[in-house]
């Protein structure tokens, strides 16, 4: 009897956050498994894992979690379906990162030695005219005019470019004279930060032709800052309480200090120019100068040591230096128009170094295929080493043909395929022919470059909060005048943890305005408040009347059902000081109770008055909520009710109620008008790509894993 496999995730709240580290730890011991020393995650466990039919990653380009709950209801088929669900930390390159760098992959063919031993393929020589850099440049030396970007090859990679709709208010760097090999080059790199608004610059470094640093600068966000990526970019809350400088006069110094015809060299530099809304007409950009097949790009950190000998982004150093970045980026240009293309590859065999290390590491290192950290200590005179290794590599290497499918240019990873589909239909007919004659299918969807614009972004993200902020809130009254309000808070505190209390007086009779923290608090306060007396007054209690909530109804019931909340129930009414040691005493009794989630402040690290109890059996859930109401602990009466944002949407929630999203809020009901024709278009384009995940989901064997990403437009 064939055995059936099966993820097991039991994570709950703050907990439904991962790392790319810890999702490259679940994909590659699905795709490999124990018999090529893959160690299984260790966040969650895949059970006979070698009954695993097949892996299939389905990308959503442009749409994130903003997305998901925007159109929460359109996602019909997404919700019921897929059980895990989890909010993954920001990154740079997000499949970049995910997949690896320098990906030696050729998809929809068999990939050449793989049954060679590493000697052997290390040995073979290297065919240069085959090489993707002399493809591009040829062999002979050329001056730096013939390394600057086209300006298809711009538009192609996402660069701003004059007169195109999403750079409609992008200020021009005016560097318009004639570009000679003579001019002279300079280094820019960006670090951001995330906002409401998407990525916004903290600091900024250009460097000369000499290396000579000539601005670094720490820039103040007009939006308000959801996550400053400390990690990467150095940048903390605290260093840019003092600053002044503002991206306008950041702009107006870099117009002012470039010279006519100079040249920007950076390291995918679109995202800086972006960021920076500047508009550059001539640019080397060195992620793409030393790019190799399909696209495939090096990590700057791999290419300073590679090429230049250099030691950059250290770990000892908390976030990247830009002025290194800049220097670094700069450096590898002139290098490569000093010694010329075929040097270049001749000399370094960036490729071959590659695919020697990963197939010795899936051949003999055990270690390397543990997670990131887990290193061999590397001998003086080795090659430099990648950060992780790539386990589409080690695919191919063990003879499995990965399968990728997508559109042209949809991430600058270069994970596509050269049979290329032009539309998500088309995709999805070649995915359901190809995806069941492989083992490891990467399947890339997309809404179109049109609905990426940052003021549409930060409009959408406006309206999720919103409506969000009108869920967690209810009004309740009338009550008398002089009424107890510390009595009347503590009744509705019994529901769960309050964010704002306010009582309204401009009404004949009082009322309250109370917002909860959680979704289940305020939807507690409606069903067993409403009618009730409290503070000596018959009450109504019921959510705000907005268009937005006239579908709230429908959007509890369909939260309810969700399946990440099946089996799960929620708790009020504890004491604070009980510790999760104290509530797993006191819910012991309950039968097949399988984890205990306590919520707490994210910022205070304080316990709230509620909490999540998952439980194994859904029956199990329904006869605890039944024990449970009405149920005392230490002298506390308990309500309880079915689950509604027990896990991914509960952090997500907290995050949007500490966000201030009322800031710059003139910006985004400016663009109310223009988001509601795009929001239609929008809510068809995502029941297209959920019908299309069905139809791709249905046609799938048993026992095949699917992870379904939303990697934003950041």
């Amino acid at each position: 009897q064939e055995k059936s496999c099966r993820l097991s995730a039991a994570l709950l709240g703050e907990d439904c956050e991962i790392s790319h580290d810890q999702l490259y730890e679940l994909l590659k011991y699905a795709a490999l498994g124990k018999c090529h020393n893959a160690a299984q995650p260790s966040w969650c466990h895949i059970y006979h894992q070698s009954h695993l039919a097949g892996v299939v990653v389905v990308v959503l380009h442009e749409m994130s979690q903003l997305h998901f709950y925007r159109f929460y209801l359109q996602f019909k088929h997404l919700r019921k379906v897929f059980q895990h669900r989890f909010t993954l930390t920001p990154s740079a390159n997000f499949l970049t990162s995910l997949y690896g760098e320098g990906t030696n992959l050729k998809p929809q063919s068999t990939a050449q030695g793989l049954t060679s031993s590493s000697s052997e393929c290390i040995t073979k020589s290297l065919d240069l005219q085959c090489d993707p850099i002399i493809r591009r440049y040829g062999e002979k030396k050329q001056g730096l005019t013939s390394y600057t970007l086209t300006l298809e090859e711009q538009k192609k990679n996402d660069y701003p470019i004059k007169g195109s709709p999403g750079c409609k208010d992008y200020i021009s760097t005016e560097c318009d004279q004639q570009r000679t090999d003579s001019s002279p080059l300079f280094g820019l790199d960006c670090e951001m930060c995330l906002t409401t608004k998407g990525n916004e610059v903290t600091r900024v470094s250009l460097v000369d032709a000499q290396g000579q640093c000539l601005l670094n600068e720490l820039v103040k966000p007009e939006s308000t800052v959801m996550n400053y990526r400390t990690r990467f970019s150095g940048v903390t809350k605290k260093m840019l309480l003092p600053v002044k400088t503002r991206l306008s006069d950041i702009q107006t110094r870099l117009k002012k200090m470039l010279p006519h015809d100079a040249v920007l060299v950076g390291h995918s530099l679109n995202s800086d120019l972006q960021a920076l809304e500047m508009i550059h007409p001539s640019v080397i950009d060195t992620s793409l100068l030393f790019a190799r097949n399909e696209g495939r790009r090096f990590k700057l950190k791999f290419l300073a040591k590679a090429v230049l000998g250099k030691e950059i982004q250290c770990e000892q150093k908390v976030g990247h230096d830009p002025t290194e970045d800049a220097r670094a980026a700069l450096e590898l240009a002139q290098f490569f128009i000093q010694q010329g293309p075929a040097k270049v590859v001749a000399e370094l065999n960036l490729e071959m170094l590659l695919t020697a290390e990963k197939l010795a590491e899936v051949s003999q290192n055990k270690a390397a295929l543990q997670p990131q950290g887990c290193r061999v200590q590397k001998q003086p005179n080795e090659p430099p080493h990648l950060s992780k290794p790539c386990f589409l590599d080690c695919l191919q290497v063990t003879g499995q043909k990965p399968l990728l499918l997508g559109r042209q240019g949809l991430d600058s990873s270069g994970l596509c395929q050269s049979n290329l589909s032009t539309s998500n239909k088309q995709i999805l007919q070649r995915a359901l022919e190809r995806v069941p004659l492989s083992t490891f299918s990467i399947i890339q969807f997309s809404l179109g470059p049109e609905y990426i614009a940052s003021h549409l972004h930060a409009a959408l993200y406006e309206k999720v909060r919103s409506k969000l902020t009108d869920m967690l809130t209810i009004y309740a009254g009338p009550f008398e005048e002089g009424f107890c309000v510390k009595s009347m808070k503590k009744e509705f505190g019994r529901c769960g943890p309050i964010q704002s209390l306010t009582v309204v007086t401009e009404t004949f009779q009082p009322y309250v305005c109370i917002q909860y923290e959680v979704l289940e608090a305020a939807q507690l306060a409606v069903e067993s408040l409403n009618g009730a007396q409290v503070s000596g007054s018959c009450i109504k209690v019921q959510r705000p009347v907005t268009t937005a909530m006239l579908d709230c109804d429908v959007l509890i019931k369909e939260l309810e059902l969700d399946v990440e909340n099946e089996g799960v129930i929620y708790v009020a009414g504890l004491k604070k000081s009980l510790t999760e040691t104290d509530l797993q005493e006191e819910f012991s009794q309950l039968k097949d109770l399988e984890t205990l989630f306590l919520p707490k402040d994210l910022q205070s690290g304080k316990h709230r008055n509620c909490c999540f109890l998952k439980f194994r059996k859904s029956q199990s859930a329904v006869d605890a909520l039944e024990t449970i109401n009405g149920w005392t602990v230490k002298g506390r009466e308990l309500r309880s009710r079915n689950a509604l944002a027990s896990g991914h949407l509960w952090r997500w929630i907290w995050q949007m109620n500490h966000s201030n999203g009322k800031q710059g809020e003139h910006i985004f009901y400016e663009k109310m008008e223009q988001l509601s024709d795009s929001e239609q278009h929008l809510r068809k384009k995502v029941k297209k790509l959920d019908h299309h995940i069905k139809k791709l989901y249905r046609s799938l064997q048993n026992n095949t894993l699917c992870v379904v990403l939303f990697p934003g437009v950041n």
